[in-house]
């Protein structure tokens, strides 16, 4: 039986072992008294025991409801309050719950397994937590229907096949890991290396797994590229205290490597964060491939558009939209934008998402009517219909891949009782593309030190959300109808960098 999944030791799942792992998966949520429509929060790293109850969970008829393990208390009490669980799997010992224990032998399916709970396209798969295109967290519904019609649209413009070996080093709480990789994957029959280095990513190690392992396709976002292209030797580790392959790798050296030596790579996609010349550069001069870099949010699970399957687009293209993709630029008189102006990206096909969670209010402000998705960025079209990504029209920072809303990192170091008022704004990083920054304003009489709030903030949000650095200011800017003025403090910080 081939191969499904590959441990960081060589441990190898087949497809015929995975299947009868998930099949005692959605055994034991039933025998938990886990039905139809019931919400199952998962929070476990990139391992099989992520992949068994995710299949387990959507075999069930249940929803998943993926979150960042290494999430703090208070942020991960949040989200489960949100979505109201009748389970949280969070111990890998769940994927060996077979009866008897042990590897599962390798017999093909179990006869005496639970049937595969009936769904329809319409019925919602999974809830996944993101900033949206306006407000707070929130959980966006993904359905059945658009997580595998995204897949299927992501193959009809760049195939996997049964031999590849897809790195799976994105989270999988995240979408571009979950269905990019992972469900990309397992719809091809390939094979995916698990990479569990969630904020400890290691470029020199994912290098050496990646010759290891005859690594055929990678995804990540640009940082990773920066990181691995950016190395000069796999004997130590250039590591990174930030999210696996997004956030926080080590600067590049100076000594520059004439090659990456890594000949069984066909293809390498990034996303999820703007992709710079400079690293595009880096990375194709250093391993002699193409990055193809495309766009995507949480909302349209996720892929929109992507570059040429040949690597021919311009590198700051986010390319064309993928095959049932609808994308209209719409300008700020609500008509459609002439080619080389900038216009808002809106999106319809089958792979947006129907609405956030118990949420109507954000719902139609996200969706028209006639169902098309406001995404808040701002792209222009060029003249050769590629489409090129300006800004954004929301104050999202995104910090490697990963979205921050200021709003949510605000209301956290608001909440200290010497914080009179707070204010964040995305800076940019040569390494994580954006970092967060914090403008506070201590109380009046009250000693505050930057380090004790940045203490803070680590307990309480996950580690890419919280501050690089914190300014304490005697006021922060408003408007006259009291708005907060993000563009001041961007100049200010800019004025003083």
């Amino acid at each position: 039986m081939a191969p499904a999944l590959i441990e960081e030791d060589g441990r190898v799942m087949t497809y015929g072992d995975l299947r009868r792992r998930v099949a005692a998966a959605r055994a034991l949520l039933q025998e938990r008294g886990v039905g139809v429509d019931d919400r199952v929060a998962l929070s476990l790293g990139n391992t099989p025991a992520f992949v068994v109850a995710y299949l387990g969970i959507l075999g069930a008829g249940a929803i998943v409801v993926p979150l960042n393990p290494t999430s703090p208390a208070q942020e991960r009490e949040q989200q489960l309050a949100a979505v109201d669980p009748s389970a949280v799997l969070d111990d890998p010992a769940f994927m060996e719950a077979e009866p008897g224990g042990g590897p599962a032998p390798d017999l093909g399916p179990d006869p005496s397994a639970p049937p595969v709970a009936g769904r329809e396209p319409e019925d919602v798969a999974a809830l996944l937590f993101t900033a949206g295109t306006a407000g707070a967290p929130r959980p966006a519904m993904l359905t059945h229907g658009n997580l595998l019609t995204n897949i299927e649209q992501i193959h009809q413009h760049q195939p996997l096949v049964e031999g590849d070996v897809v790195l799976g080093v994105l989270p999988f709480f995240h979408i571009f890991g979950l269905n990019v990789v992972l469900g990309c994957a397992l719809a091809a029959g390939a094979q995916v290396l698990l990479i569990d280095r969630f904020y400890r990513f290691d470029p020199a190690e994912t290098l050496r797994l990646i010759r290891a392992h005859g690594v055929t396709v990678l995804a990540g976002a640009p940082t990773m590229y920066a990181a691995l292209a950016g190395i000069t030797s796999i004997a130590g580790s250039a590591g990174s205290t930030g999210p696996a392959g997004t956030a926080g790798p080590q600067p590049p050296t100076s000594s520059e490597p004439s090659s990456l030596e890594i000949p069984s790579v066909r293809l390498a996609i990034t996303g999820a964060a703007p992709l710079t010349t400079e690293v595009a550069d880096l990375w194709q001069r250093r391993s002699g491939i193409a990055l193809m870099q495309g766009y995507g949010l949480t909302e349209a699970s996720p892929a929109v558009t992507s570059a040429g399957p040949d690597g021919g687009s311009p590198t700051a293209s986010i390319g064309g939209p993928l095959q049932g993709v609808e994308v209209a630029l719409i300008d700020e008189e609500g008509d459609e934008a002439l080619v080389g102006d900038p216009g808002e990206i809106w999106v319809r096909g089958p792979n947006v998402f129907p609405g956030y969670w118990r949420d109507p209010h954000a719902t139609e402000a996200a969706l028209t009517p006639d169902g098309w998705l406001r995404t808040g960025d701002i792209a222009v079209a060029g003249d050769n219909g590629q489409l090129y990504l300006v800004d954004r029209a929301k104050d999202l920072i995104i910090v490697s891949g990963f979205n921050v809303f200021p709003a949510e990192v605000e209301a956290v170091l608001a909440e200290h009782p010497a914080v009179a008022e707070v204010a964040v704004i995305g800076v940019e990083d040569p390494y994580q593309g954006e970092a967060v920054h914090a403008f506070v304003v201590p109380e009046a009489g009250q000693a505050l030190a930057a380090d004790e709030l940045a203490d803070w903030a680590r307990q309480r949000l996950a580690p890419y959300k919280c501050p690089n650095d914190i300014t304490l200011v005697p006021e922060i800017p408003h408007g006259l109808a009291g708005k907060l003025l993000r563009r001041a403090l961007r100049e200010r910080y800019l004025a003083k960098s």
